[in-house]
């Protein structure tokens, strides 16, 4: 039985997905790539599905709301750009952190943009605060255990964000102006005051 809703030629000339993991994910992209591109307002069933080449339907049969698809979403984008960064490379050496975030923002833009635009809207609505708080700390946790692993001593919770929030400052300003050159630049400096926190301690925070 086909459905009369939708033009024959346009149903074969869609990719399903069949296959309910890979398939999930793979909504969760599309998802990502649309929020990215124009914004939570532009979050839809349909759109998602345009983007996804499936159909309405299967979007609906695996999130049933909104407001699920998007917290689902936002998990799946922080988790995605944690495994992409080498925050947790796990060495302790000062000069092997974050040495894959330049190629991270080149290789999923969407990924990061999607963050942002999450992050604004987070400011008009208040309920997404609590979902995109608890999975920031898988953030910051990320970058307090890194720091444990260099330092002397334990990194405070002020420098740990202190130097999170310099990588979420380098990825914002290479997603919006390029100049990929000038990120691996400021990592350098980074990465050498890192090491001179290595070789002296941290100040207690």
């Amino acid at each position: 039985m086909t459905d009369s809703a939708e033009p024959a030629g346009e149903r074969r000339g869609r990719k399903r997905v069949t296959n309910y993991g890979t398939g999930r994910t793979a909504l969760l992209e599309a998802a990502v790539r649309v929020v990215a591109r124009g914004g939570l307002r532009k979050l839809t069933y349909r759109a998602v599905a345009e983007e996804a080449g499936v159909t309405h339907g299967l979007v609906v049969h695996h999130f049933g709301s909104r407001d699920a698809l998007i917290e689902e979403a936002v998990t799946h984008a922080i988790r995605a750009s944690l495994r992409a960064s080498a925050i947790q490379l796990g060495t302790g050496r000062p000069a092997d952190f974050a040495t894959g975030l330049t190629e991270m923002v080149e290789s999923g833009p969407e990924l990061q943009a999607f963050q942002y635009e999450l992050l604004l809207e987070a400011r008009r609505r208040p309920e997404l605060l609590g979902h995109l708080r608890s999975l920031y700390e898988e953030y910051f946790e990320a970058t307090r255990d890194e720091l444990d692993r260099m330092l002397p001593g334990p990194a405070g919770r002020g420098l740990s964000r202190l130097v999170f929030a310099a990588l979420e400052g380098l990825v914002l300003h290479q997603l919006v102006f390029g100049e990929t050159e000038v990120t691996e630049e400021a990592l350098v400096e980074l990465r050498t005051l890192l090491k001179r926190l290595s070789d002296t301690g941290p100040a207690a925070g």
